[in-house]
């Protein structure tokens, strides 16, 4: 790598593939990026914030063509695309990180279930590394595909994994999932439901019947307790413009409940993911005591979503409800930062070996 990491970002017109540019463009270590467009367009036009960066949109075709003299593909396009592309780019001998969902089930029966339509590439789907890097660090170094995780996903599974492998839940009750997205989340074709004007001030609740993303929770979560995990998922974009909130409902097993308090539940979860540089980076644990009363608004025990806006991290906090023997875990991102580009260049650090945090070190906004 004595060049630096060369890369291009196919599908970089959207919000996803401007963040991985903004983001590459600040990496030490990256000295060639190539985001590519399906016309015309002009990249200063469509990312005013990067005005000055002198990056200009290439052809996908093109770089697929030119893909041998890359050293990682990100791909931010939608599902049945990168199926179609990824194997020739891994047989130009260039590694790929898919921020869709085209590689996120190891059975290609699980992708037909959430997804609706057939896998063109169903060989490669045992290869793929799922790409949260706190859960499968040990396994990315060697490999040539990464799949990032759904936004949704991801924070939910950094809130809830040290409750599953800790052997606290109760598997014969679903877990209750609330997630808000911001209005990044719906993409950037216009339509009337997502206007400013529409949103301000108020809800936009979505996919109530089954959102896409319960089956890969379903699937990450249930490998994670050991047994099948049921997911009730509800959704909703807020009237903002980036992050993710999303608030857990966690049945405890009988036999721990009368003994758990919150302060055992949040030992549990430093055990985990350690404080600050002690323990993974870009998970923070928000261990503030209890003020006040019983029915005190103590909103500071609880993560802020503004605290992680701009950020890689994924802020958790959780409280315990002991009368009806339920854990309620509050986890928080940036939907277009962990939930997408952030933790697809954490991949890519660990893959090419270097300091995992490089390029993503700024804090909240």
């Amino acid at each position: 790598m004595s060049k630096g990491i060369q890369a291009a970002v196919v599908g970089g017109t959207g919000y996803a593939g401007g963040e991985m540019c903004r983001l590459l463009l600040n990496h030490p270590e990256v000295t060639e990026i190539v985001p590519t467009a399906r016309g015309d367009e002009s990249f200063e036009r469509l990312h005013p914030n990067l005005l000055g960066s002198g990056l200009e949109f290439a052809d996908a075709e093109d770089v697929t063509a030119r893909a041998d003299t890359l050293d990682v593909v990100f791909l931010c396009t939608p599902s049945g695309e990168a199926m179609r592309r990824v194997p020739k780019l891994l047989e130009a001998g260039v590694r790929v990180i898919d921020l869709s969902a085209d590689f996120r089930f190891a059975d290609p029966n699980a992708y037909r279930t959430a997804y609706g339509a057939e896998h063109s590439a169903p060989d490669l789907l045992s290869e793929a590394v799922y790409g949260v890097t706190e859960i499968n660090r040990d396994r990315l170094p060697q490999a040539r595909l990464a799949a990032n995780p759904g936004c949704y996903v991801i924070t939910a599974l950094l809130g809830l994994e040290p409750l599953l492998t800790g052997g606290f839940a109760a598997l014969d009750s679903p877990l209750h999932i609330a997630a808000v997205n911001g209005t990044t989340g719906a993409g950037n074709k216009p339509r009337t439901e997502t206007l400013h004007a529409e949103v301000f001030g108020s809800m936009l609740p979505y996919s109530l019947q089954g959102h896409r993303h319960a089956p890969e929770l379903e699937d990450r979560l249930s490998a994670l307790a050991g047994g099948a995990v049921t997911v009730d998922l509800s959704t909703a974009h807020g009237n903002f413009a980036r992050g993710i909130y999303i608030q857990s409902s966690v049945r405890i097993r009988a036999e721990l409940r009368e003994e758990l308090t919150r302060e055992l539940l949040l030992s549990r979860y430093v055990e985990r993911y350690g404080t600050g540089s002690g323990g993974e980076y870009f998970v923070r644990i928000n261990d503030q005591p209890r003020l006040g009363g019983l029915t005190d608004k103590d909103y500071g025990r609880y993560p802020s979503l503004a605290g992680v806006v701009g950020s890689n991290f994924c802020h958790i906090g959780l409280d315990y409800d002991d009368k009806r023997g339920i854990a309620k875990v509050v986890s928080v991102t940036d939907n277009l930062v962990k939930g997408a580009a952030g933790s697809a260049i954490q991949n890519m650090n660990v893959m090419f070996g270097l300091d995992e945090t490089a390029g993503l070190r700024s804090y909240g906004l």
